[in-house]
């Protein structure tokens, strides 16, 4: 399983660890040696052509920055220092920490839970460990294993999700966040494939995000490893957010549509709809990721805050 760090830059002291040991293209190379195997400090020098004193003082701070694990173990002329990689990801969150609010709540949505769609080939859907139905067959998106996808795929059309409603009677709802991986959809994959990609909640259309391509230049982080590597591999984390006063897309104004537009009290269920409009510039479909796919550990998520 991958192993994650992540960081906020208020956490100083230990970007500024990481900061200091990745500055050095050595330590780099260090990493790299570690991908795959774990060396002792002498063959790590030996490889790199550099002096163990050297190598033992890149890796005490690569140590130090928490990004390898070091241990003792006996060699053949005493003992030895064991060295391997303890991170895949690192990431660092350089934007500010969000307002407090006074209760959220969170809903996953798996992506094949959707209650309604229209599906236009090319079009998919595939499991953690397999392909659900053929490709390219509109039925398959109507079978019961449906509900076990981690990636789908459809040229246009959309998909319709209906999230669980306990608001209907007392709270007053300040902002709802939809938050889910995308992208285009081209066949295979083609990376300058630009899709509009809308959401609308209760029927409201809420914006439409215009993703640059169907991205498969490297593997998504998540796939499992019998994806083979000529398809589609990872999205963008896209989020939208509803608020009194409008709709923000990854932060920035997209629609007027208000929170008091979606008339959430109306249904004990929120209607959420994803997909290309019947209007839209550039119709380059979409593929959705669930957690076990893509780059983000995560589903299709609604935040409810309140």
């Amino acid at each position: 399983m991958a192993k994650y760090y992540q960081l906020h830059a208020d956490d100083v002291e230990q970007v500024s660890l990481i900061g200091k040991a990745l500055s050095a293209p050595v330590r780099l190379e260090i990493l790299k040696l570690l991908y795959y195997e774990s060396l002792n400090v002498c063959e790590i020098a030996e490889k790199l052509n550099i002096p163990a004193s050297s190598a033992g003082i890149h890796v005490k701070v690569l140590e130090a920055a928490g990004l390898i694990n070091t241990e003792i173990q006996p060699g053949s002329h005493g003992s030895m220092k064991l060295c391997s990689r303890k991170m895949d990801f690192v990431t660092i969150d350089l934007c500010g920490h969000a307002p407090p609010v006074h209760e959220r709540t969170v809903f996953h949505m798996p992506v094949g839970a959707f209650t309604d769609c229209e599906i236009h080939p090319t079009c998919g859907l595939c499991s953690e460990d397999n392909y659900i139905g053929p490709e390219d067959r509109l039925s398959s998106f109507y079978l019961e294993d449906r509900i076990k996808a981690q990636i789908l795929w459809s040229s246009g059309g959309y998909v319709e999700y209906r999230f669980a409603n306990p608001f209907t009677d007392s709270a007053s709802i300040k902002c709802l966040t939809l938050s889910f991986e995308c992208c285009s959809e081209a066949p295979n994959y083609r990376e300058d494939w630009k899709s509009d990609i809308s959401v609308w909640i209760n029927g409201v259309h809420c914006g439409a995000w215009t993703c640059p391509g169907d991205f498969g230049m490297r593997r998504g982080k998540l796939n499992p490893d019998w994806w083979a590597n000529g398809n589609t591999q990872y999205g963008i984390l896209v989020n939208w957010s509803v608020r009194v006063n409008g709709t923000l897309i990854n932060g920035q104004q997209s629609s007027n549509a208000a929170i008091d537009e979606l008339r959430l009290r109306d249904k004990p269920y929120i209607t959420v709809r994803i997909g290309n409009a019947p209007d839209a510039a550039f119709k380059g479909g979409f593929n959705l990721f669930g957690s076990k796919f893509g780059d983000y550990n995560q589903d299709i998520d609604l935040i409810v805050e309140y």
